[in-house]
């Protein structure tokens, strides 16, 4: 009978000591829903998300819904909770329509983590690579320089629900009311930036519409490329200033040949970096603290009431370095 009892509670123990070592080897899942497939900044951040995923053992993926209607990344998070993954990023087209699921995913026992959604509500962290005021500014102060502190000029954001987008515009429609007093905007803002079409069509139109516009300011990946497009066919290339947000890759050509005048990034690689090595963190229970260090954020120093995670780690693109920065990847 002893000898009975000390087999099945060997057995016990060995098919529990089975089931732990299972679930330690078992690797994190995360699902990453991006604002639009296809495009360069995107393909970057997959880049990073891979690479990142690799080095830390994690199981994780970008989804990136064809286009930038807000009900594709709905229908993408509702996919990631129905297969149970551990954790959910997202790059929000509109905050508001995705507050409802990424709740539910919270409620499922899923983490939330956002990038370019600062205002989000249900999340645990969303996290930054340049602060709204830093990076609106920094747009704002270039644009100016071109444009020699005065002229008109017109406005672009991915779309109007885009948070991140606006805040930026916010921040940069501020600074030149407040500094530059002699630059006017023209309009007030066109959500056409994630698309190079859009963003070509609605230049011709402007420029139809103002022949003394100065420049174009836009946030969005896409809105300088399709600018510098309309310049071009109205050969105004070198004669409009053309400040934003794009990929160096797909814009090299037009930074060289002076269409398009400079910008500022963060590294969308690097995002998708974070992306994973946060992931990993919640997923394991590891706390972010002040003063943890992040690698790609650096010492961090988080708002915990609005869990943020913010940083400025904003880099120049212009011709110096456009070469630089393609060669990333970016």
């Amino acid at each position: 009978m002893i000898r009975k009892l000390i087999s099945a509670l060997a057995g016990t123990t060995l098919a529990v000591a089975l089931t732990a070592a299972a679930y330690a080897n078992e690797k994190p899942t995360m699902g990453i829903v991006v604002k639009i497939g296809g495009v360069p900044w995107f393909n970057a951040m997959d880049i990073g998300i891979k690479e990142k995923s690799a080095e830390l053992g994690v199981d994780a993926f970008m989804v990136g819904p064809t286009s930038t209607d807000p009900s594709l990344q709905v229908r993408a998070v509702e996919d990631l909770i129905a297969k149970g993954v551990d954790v959910i990023g997202i790059v929000p087209n509109d905050e508001s329509a995705v507050e409802p699921v990424l709740e539910k995913a919270r409620a499922a026992g899923i983490k939330v983590i956002a990038h370019e959604g600062p205002g989000l509500k249900n999340v645990d962290w969303d996290f930054e690579l340049a602060s709204v005021k830093g990076f609106g500014e920094a747009h704002a102060e270039l644009l100016a320089q071109k444009l020699g502190g005065k002229g008109k000029y017109a406005l672009y954001v991915g779309s109007l629900t885009v948070p991140l987008h606006n805040a930026w515009a916010d921040a940069a429609v501020a600074y030149l009311k407040a500094k530059y007093p002699e630059m006017e905007l023209v309009g007030d803002r066109y959500g056409v930036a994630e698309s190079v079409d859009d963003s070509r069509k609605t230049a011709l139109d402007i420029l139809a519409a103002h022949s003394d516009l100065k420049g174009f300011l836009t946030f969005g990946s896409q809105g300088p490329i399709g600018v510098g497009r309309a310049l071009i066919e109205r050969r105004l290339e070198g004669k409009i200033a053309v400040v934003g947000t794009f990929s160096p890759g797909q814009g090299k050509k037009l930074v060289k040949d002076n269409v398009i005048s400079g910008g500022f990034m963060w590294n969308p690689a690097e995002a998708g970096r974070v992306f994973v090595t946060l992931g990993k963190m919640l997923a394991e229970g590891t706390k972010v603290k002040d003063g943890t260090n992040v690698p790609g954020l650096g010492v961090v120093h988080p708002n915990e009431a609005e869990r943020d995670i913010i940083t400025d780690n904003l880099l120049p693109i212009n011709a110096e370095t456009v070469d630089k920065l393609a060669d990333l990847g970016l």
